[in-house]
C-alpha cells in the first residue's frame, strides 16, 4: 500500500470523521417526534443525543493511549463496525431504553475514528501546516454533524427515522473499508513510547487545562441551544413542522467556512484575540435567540455557530501547537472536556428548560461563556510573553 499523497490523505479522513459526526446527531431534529412515539418525557428523549456524548467522553482517555502505542488501521476497523452495529440496533427496536443504549455504544466507539484522526493528524503533518488542517478537520466535523440532522429530519420522512440509522450505518462502514486501505501507518510509535507524557502531567499544565475548560464551554453552549431549539420551535409562537425545524439546521455550514478560517485567523492575530472574538460573538448571538422572531432566530443561529467554531478551532490549534509528544492523549483530554461539557449542557439545560423554559437555557449558556473568554485572556497574555 503506497503513502497517499496530502490531498488523498485529507480527503480519506474528512470523509471518514464526517461520517462518525452523521451518527452523533441522528434524533436531534426528530426528538419530538420521538417522544411522541415512545410517549417519553422531553428530557428523556434527549438523552438519545447524550449517550452518545457521553460515551464519546468516557472512551477517549483509552483511545488516546491506544492510539500512541498502536497503528491507525485496527483502531479504525473495530470502531466503524461497533459504530454501524449500534445504528442498525436503533434501527430495529422499539424499546426508547435500548435505543439510548445502543447509542451509548456508539459513543463508546466513535472516538477510534475522530479523536484517533486527530491525534494520526498531528503524529503525521509538518507542524507548519496543522493549524489549517485541524480547521479542516473542524469543518469534517460540521458536514457530519449538518449531515445527521438532515438524514435524521429532513431527507427522511420523520415517522420514519429508523432509515436515517441504516443509512448512517451504510457510510460508516464505506469510509472505515476506504480509511482502513488507505491509511498508512502511525510513524514511529516505538521510538517515541518513553517520551509520552501521562495524563496527570499534562493536566497539570494550566495553559492546556484552560484550552480545555474553553472547548466544555463552548460545546455546553452550543448542544444546549441546538439540542432544545426543536421543543422551542414546535411550540408557540412558531408552531413549526419537523421539516422545517431540520431546515434551520442549515446554519450549521457555517462551520464549514469558519473551521479553515478560524486556523488562518489564529496565525494572524492570535488564538487568544481569536477565542475571545469568537466568545463575544457567540454570546451576541445566543441572546439574539431570545427574541420571539424568526429573523433574529436564524441570526443568532448564524452567529452562534460562527463564534462556536472560531473558539473550537482556535483552541485545536492552540493545543496541538504546544505539543511536541503525546498527541494521542492530548486530544484524548481535549475531546473528553469537550464532550463531557456537551453532555453536561444537554443535561443541565433538559432541567433548565423543563423548569424555566428557553430563558433557563440561554441564561445558563451566557453563564459558560466566561470559560472561553478566560481562555483566550490566557492565550493573550501568553502571546506577549
Amino acid at each position: 500500500m503506497g503513502t497517499p499523497s496530502h490531498l488523498r490523505l485529507q480527503l480519506v479522513v474528512f470523509a471518514l470523521v464526517a461520517a462518525s459526526f452523521t451518527n452523533i446527531y441522528l434524533t436531534q431534529p426528530v426528538l419530538p417526534v420521538l417522544q411522541a412515539e415512545f410517549a417519553a418525557d422531553t428530557l428523556t428523549v434527549s438523552y438519545s443525543v447524550a449517550a452518545v456524548i457521553l460515551g464519546i467522553a468516557l472512551a477517549n482517555l483509552p483511545f488516546g493511549v491506544l492510539v500512541d502505542r498502536l497503528p491507525i488501521q485496527p483502531i479504525i476497523l473495530s470502531g466503524g463496525l461497533a459504530v454501524a452495529l449500534g445504528g442498525i440496533v436503533c434501527a430495529l427496536t422499539d424499546n426508547l431504553w435500548l435505543l439510548i443504549g445502543a447509542r451509548f455504544l456508539q459513543g463508546l466507539f466513535i472516538p477510534a475514528l475522530t479523536t484517533c484522526i486527530a491525534a494520526y493528524l498531528a503524529k503525521t503533518l509538518p507542524v507548519e501546516r496543522l493549524n489549517v488542517v485541524m480547521g479542516a478537520y473542524v469543518s469534517a466535523t460540521v458536514v457530519g454533524g449538518l449531515g445527521g440532522r438532515l438524514l435524521g429530519g429532513w431527507i427522511h420522512p420523520p415517522l420514519h427515522w429508523r432509515y436515517a440509522f441504516v443509512s448512517a450505518a451504510a457510510l460508516i462502514l464505506v469510509t472505515t473499508f476506504i480509511a482502513y486501505r488507505q491509511l498508512p501507518a502511525s510513524p514511529g510509535p516505538t521510538h517515541e513510547k518513553r517520551a509520552q507524557p501521562r495524563f496527570l502531567e499534562l493536566l497539570g499544565r494550566w495553559e492546556l487545562i484552560r484550552i480545555y475548560l474553553a472547548a466544555a464551554g463552548g460545546f455546553f453552549i452550543f448542544s444546549s441551544v441546538f439540542n432544545y431549539l426543536p421543543f422551542r420551535l414546535a411550540a408557540e409562537p412558531f408552531s413549526f413542522s419537523t421539516e422545517l425545524i431540520t431546515l434551520l439546521y442549515l446554519v450549521y455550514v457555517m462551520g464549514i467556512f469558519m473551521g479553515p478560517l478560524s486556523g488562518r485567523i489564529s496565525n494572524r492575530v492570535g488564538s487568544g484575540a481569536t477565542l475571545i472574538g469568537g466568545t463575544l460573538l457567540l454570546g451576541a448571538s445566543v441572546a439574539l435567540t431570545l427574541l420571539p422572531s424568526i429573523s433574529a432566530i436564524v441570526l443568532g443561529l448564524l452567529g452562534l455557530c460562527a463564534g462556536f467554531f472560531a473558539v473550537h478551532a482556535a483552541a485545536v490549534g492552540s493545543l496541538n501547537r504546544r505539543l511536541s509528544s503525546g498527541q494521542g492523549r492530548a486530544n484524548a483530554l481535549y475531546v473528553l472536556f469537550y464532550y463531557v461539557g456537551g453532555w453536561c449542557g444537554i443535561t443541565a439545560s433538559g432541567y433548565a428548560y423543563t423548569r424555566w423554559g428557553w430563558n433557563g437555557v440561554i441564561l445558563l449558556c451566557l453563564l459558560l461563556l466566561l470559560l472561553p473568554f478566560m481562555a483566550g485572556l490566557g492565550e493573550r497574555k501568553d502571546a506577549r510573553g
